[in-house]
């Protein structure tokens, strides 16, 4: 099932105007999730709302905003005022202005998100606004209310497509001199560095996300699998760090492949091949039983079309 839009509106570049939505670009669905049980019982814990002084459950319809001013003072907002403060990022994207992409600091973005024409009309305009972007070799840089909020948001075409970048304000991000003042001032030699670099030309290559494992979710996998299957969990050692007394020593090693490290992790991904999978949930095995606790557990099959366990 396709993801519901985030928001709908208008992208507008001067007169040039499209209807369009926008999606988040990435997901965490398929990421492990665990529910709060009751250790003494087994029943999922259930967070309520209730008031802080008496204790009672509040239903949802008499909660407000409130923004406090004093201890015990807030000024309460209803969701009415809040609409009658809409502003017109709130309908629409409009372009501001034209930056190059090497100018947005990577600390101001805050996530994907693709911006698509929405319905069957405007994508002559939509292609117009994406081709003028695109030839600029620019970044459309615009504004948007999403969650209430209004956010900054660069616009860049990705294929047939355009990407938003949602963006954080100047005073969400903090200053680097408060954290890197303390930082020593080291004087590194030529062969240090050398030897450093030869150490990056040996691990240089190009990025591909799927080379990548994610090796905590496949843990969590693993440990499911085994307490399904009744299986006693063992800890596994912790790798210990190294005392680096010898600089320059450490750095030849790197080089020449002596490592301490370098080997159990070549053969443990020989020993595993294991490849990064879209939806780790696959890996469950299947439930052949009704009722939880009483399931049976049987073998994954490589068909996949065995029914999953539903872990959120």
């Amino acid at each position: 099932m396709a993801p519901r839009a985030n928001w709908k509106g208008f992208l507008r570049l001067s007169l040039v105007t499209c209807p369009v939505a926008l999606f988040p670009a990435t997901s965490d669905s398929e990421k492990i999730s665990f529910n709060q049980i009751n250790r003494k019982t087994g029943h999922r814990v259930r967070y309520l709302k209730v008031d802080a002084d008496t204790g009672d459950e509040v239903e949802s319809d008499d909660i407000v905003k409130g923004y406090k001013i004093d201890t015990d003072t807030y000024i309460t907002v209803e969701p009415e005022e809040l609409e009658k403060i809409e502003i017109e990022s709130s309908r629409n994207i409009e372009i501001d202005e034209f930056v190059d992409r090497a100018d947005i600091d990577q600390r101001y973005v805050v996530r994907p998100y693709y911006l698509v024409p929405d319905g069957k009309i405007g994508h002559d305009a939509y292609a117009v606004i994406r081709e003028t972007i695109r030839s600029m070799g620019k970044v459309a840089i615009g504004r948007l209310v999403l969650t209430n909020r209004e956010h900054i948001i660069a616009l860049e075409p990705v294929k047939k497509g355009l990407m938003g970048l949602l963006l954080r304000y100047h005073y969400e991000v903090r200053n680097e001199d408060e954290y890197f003042d303390d930082i020593q001032d080291v004087k590194v030699t030529k062969e240090m560095l050398d030897l450093a670099k030869h150490i990056v030309e040996q691990k240089s290559g190009e990025f591909d996300p799927e080379k990548f494992e994610d090796r905590y979710e496949t843990a969590l996998t693993d440990l499911i699998n085994a307490k399904r299957a009744g299986k006693t969990i063992k800890a596994k050692a912790r790798p210990s760090g190294e005392n680096v007394i010898d600089l320059m020593d450490a750095l030849k090693r790197s080089l020449s492949g002596g490592s301490a490290k370098a080997a159990p992790q070549n053969k443990t991904k020989a020993k595993r091949g294991k490849k990064v999978v879209p939806g780790q949930k696959e890996m469950l095995l299947p439930i052949a039983g009704t009722r939880a606790g009483k399931e049976t557990t049987k073998a994954p099959t490589k068909s996949g079309t065995a029914r999953k366990r539903k872990t959120a």
